[in-house]
């Protein structure tokens, strides 16, 4: 169902993906969006229980284009260096395949905030994060990407960097 990576000696193994989805905290989220166009905007998020967790406004575009169609992607960067005289960069990057559902049971918005919260305000106190929480949830939605499919790769000289710091691929 899902394409094989073209070069898959470049292939980042599992444990990787998991740790540059952790680190991060954007990407972009790619969306069936109006008129047959494809619809991409930056999105913050949290990666926990193998999933991917999102929030945002409750109307607009990306609202639609969800309820019109669940599958998207999301891919994150995790390194970029331009390399001048390669005409390249040295990159590193994740993209998950998957559907998209909305949370709206009040008590599972309110559980699925709280990590973001915690990731984006580690030391935010806990009573204003719940007070804040309440505030904002009738204008907020709270989506959870299943991931069905994800890879992850590197440029030839990250790949090859990291085989030598591991050459036993351990």
């Amino acid at each position: 169902m899902f394409r094989e990576m073209h070069k898959k000696h470049l292939s980042l193994p599992q444990d990787i993906i998991e740790e540059i989805l952790m680190r991060n905290t954007s990407g972009v989220l790619a969306l069936h969006g109006d008129d047959g166009y494809p619809y991409a905007l930056p999105m913050t998020y949290v990666y926990k229980n193998g999933k991917l967790h999102f929030h945002g406004l409750s109307k607009g575009h990306k609202i639609d284009a969800i309820h019109n169609n669940a599958k998207v992607s999301f891919c994150v960067v995790d390194k970029d260096e331009v390399q001048a005289d390669e005409f390249n960069t040295h990159f590193r990057s994740v993209i998950a395949f998957g559907r998209m559902h909305e949370v709206s049971d009040p008590s599972e918005i309110m559980e699925e905030m709280k990590p973001v919260i915690g990731k984006y305000n580690p030391n935010a106190d806990k009573d204003f994060s719940i007070a804040y929480i309440k505030e904002h949830m009738p204008a907020v939605s709270t989506f959870i990407f299943e991931i069905e499919h994800i890879t992850g790769k590197e440029s030839t000289f990250l790949a090859n960097k990291r085989q030598e710091m591991n050459p036993k691929g351990v």
